[in-house]
């Protein structure tokens, strides 16, 4: 199984795309995922880094997002961030 770190390097490139169109396209319909934006936005340094306590963070994005669950109107892109980050989330509580 893959670290956390590792799991970000991975999925780094497309979240960088993904979020802030995500954000653009459903932020009026979805604001939670303006919080999802700043929130990953604020975790960056830390995911690229490999350093610090993202304990809070991630029960933060979990307690947002309801656990990753995708709202039914949204798009693959949005379903893919989610995935995204629920991976790294996964991989952070493993270690």
């Amino acid at each position: 199984m893959k670290n956390y770190k590792e799991t970000y390097a991975e999925f780094k490139e497309k979240l960088e795309l993904y979020v802030p169109v995500v954000a653009k396209v459903h932020g009026d319909s979805h604001p939670e995922f303006l919080e999802v934006k700043a929130l990953y936005d604020s975790m960056k340094a830390a995911l690229d880094g490999g350093a610090g306590d993202l304990d809070a963070d991630f029960e933060k994005l979990r307690q947002i997002t309801s656990d990753y669950a995708v709202p039914s109107d949204t798009c693959e892109t949005y379903e893919a961030v989610y995935q995204m980050l629920e991976a790294i989330d996964r991989a952070y509580s493993a270690q």
